[in-house]
């Protein structure tokens, strides 16, 4: 009898470990992550949370503790691993004795629905530059620099919660782009909100910029979230290409492109400042 008592004890236990990770909607945004695609880096599961990576992996060691993560190694890459076995044991011990169809008939639904009122692509852009950190955080933060290859001043102070400017240098002050700086560790990483259409002023997409060494370069990703139509997902697919590549050479040779990259979808950048022309 003592030892059917302990083994009870034990499952509640191993329940509320799960119970207790899954109750943060961080920890759950993680697992949602891990589950569009496993094998994941710190550094890609800090993209979409507006918060520190330190708190960041205070969430996965919780979640590791309940063994709903497992984490492996690929080189000096840590990456985390989804484990549903603990979900499919509360599955079967909460959720299976109820109405299973009916359950699933309405999740279905809910799901259809939001995925045709939230359907918002992703774009990522990785180049690999011959530059250090600290230089490649420097062409990122300084306004000169920016002016240099973007044709814009970027214009922060470049501090949590700050005002960001996209600053045209006509001379003229006009600001396209007008967005939050989310999160900054300096080198390291920077997140910023990039309000573009009308259709994000309320909810804007994010920016974010990883930065990550690797002997003589670094390799810079751009991961843009967020984005409310197709036709947004192709501006911004013909925009950070040429923004880089601008970047790259400047940091490599010294001197931007001969020609300016962006020229080459000058119907776009013209729609772009057009907008915020008649806004």
């Amino acid at each position: 009898m003592q030892v059917n008592d302990c083994m009870i004890v034990d499952v509640i236990d191993d329940l509320a470990a799960v119970f207790k990770a899954l109750a943060d909607p961080t920890r759950r945004q993680l697992l949602d992550r891990l589950h569009e695609r496993n094998g994941r880096t710190l550094g890609e599961l800090c993209a979409s949370l507006s918060m520190a990576r330190q708190s960041v992996s205070q969430h996965l060691a919780v979640l590791e503790a309940a063994n709903l993560i497992s984490t492996s190694w690929q080189g000096r890459e840590k990456l985390h691993h989804l484990n549903p076995v603990p979900l499919h044991e509360v599955q079967e011990r909460w959720i299976d004795k109820f109405e299973r169809p009916r359950l699933r008939a309405l999740s279905a639904i809910r799901h259809s629905a939001e995925e045709q009122a939230m359907s918002q692509p992703t774009y990522v852009y990785v180049t690999y530059i011959r530059a250090t950190p600290e230089q490649v955080w420097h062409a990122l933060t300084d306004a000169d620099l920016t002016a240099r290859y973007w044709g814009h001043r970027n214009e922060s102070d470049w501090q949590p919660g700050s005002t960001w400017r996209h600053v045209r240098t006509d001379g003229s002050g006009i600001s396209d782009v007008t967005g939050t700086v989310v999160e900054a560790l300096p080198h390291e990483r920077l997140v910023i909100t990039f309000p573009g259409s009308e259709e994000q002023r309320e909810e804007p997409s994010h920016v974010t910029f990883t930065i990550e060494p690797h002997e003589d370069i670094v390799r810079l990703t751009v991961r843009h979230e967020g984005l409310p139509t197709a036709e947004d997902h192709a501006a911004i697919s013909a925009g950070w290409p040429a923004v880089m590549a601008n970047l790259k050479s400047l940091l490599e040779t010294g001197e931007v492109l001969p020609q300016a990259p962006w020229e080459m979808h000058a119907e776009l950048r013209e729609a772009q400042m057009a907008r915020t022309d008649g806004a």
